[in-house]
């Protein structure tokens, strides 16, 4: 088989999408992003049973595979309306936390150019996590950088859902073709079997073979005495006539 078949090439997309999820996961982490990290987790643990679905030609996992891209793409749409703050959203809540700490992006505070400083705390509070820290200098701001993150998962699961959609058809397909043409392998195969097997003789087959061979002396001797028998009808024919032409 190919590499240009729909089957490899769901297979180069389950590996960039296992690939892309893990670096995804590792900043959710150092953001303490609780609920990507959750999703992350259950899409990584989906696309590594699609990949061996594919791989070891499994229909089933593949399907499974295909309903967790829809819902993944569900869940991409909505942070990127979260960062873009969509529909009354706002990217300052807590959502993303689970509202169990006030952390935000990693991204915020570490993304490219970006100059963190800490400024000392002022006389009426004490320091929060963001309160007093400064972020300047940043290239692209933290929202779009998770903008980014989520549009590539999205492509990358829409064209990964394309590919799974046709080889899941592709496979119903081969198993179709399959049961039909090996049923009927199946049957001539053990036909030949059982007509080809050999017999090994048996109490069965001893006993027969007795029988014919007791029959087949049995009809000798039926002959043999039926040879007799015509032989001395023979004799007194022939003594009966001599007895006439002398007579």
């Amino acid at each position: 088989m190919g590499c240009c078949t729909g089957r490899c090439s769901l297979i180069c997309l389950c590996a960039l999408q296992l690939v892309s999820a893990l670096e995804r996961q590792i900043f959710d982490f150092l953001g303490f992003q609780w609920a990507p990290i959750l999703g992350n987790f259950l899409h990584i643990i989906v696309v590594i049973l699609g990949l061996f679905g594919t791989i070891q030609y499994r229909p089933r996992y593949i399907m499974v595979y295909t309903v967790w891209t829809a819902l993944w793409v569900t869940w991409n749409v909505f942070i990127i309306c979260f960062y873009l703050e969509v529909g009354g959203l706002s990217k300052d809540t807590d959502l993303m936390t689970f509202n169990i700490s006030v952390h935000r992006s990693w991204w915020r505070e570490h993304g490219p150019g970006c100059v963190r400083r800490v400024l000392p705390p002022s006389a009426h509070g004490m320091m929060d996590d963001y309160t007093y820290v400064s972020v300047t200098g940043c290239i692209v701001d933290f929202q779009y950088l998770e903008v980014i993150h989520s549009a590539v998962q999205i492509l990358l699961s829409l064209v990964g859902f394309v590919y799974a959609c046709y080889v899941i058809s592709i496979s119903m397909e081969e198993e179709d073709t399959f049961d039909f043409i090996g049923g009927l392998d199946t049957h001539s195969y053990y036909q030949d079997h059982v007509e080809l097997k050999p017999v090994k003789p048996g109490v069965q087959a001893t006993w027969c073979r007795h029988l014919l061979s007791f029959w087949k002396g049995l009809r000798k001797l039926l002959l043999m005495m039926e040879g007799k028998a015509g032989g001395g009808t023979s004799h007194s024919k022939s003594g009966s006539k001599r007895d006439v032409m002398l007579f």
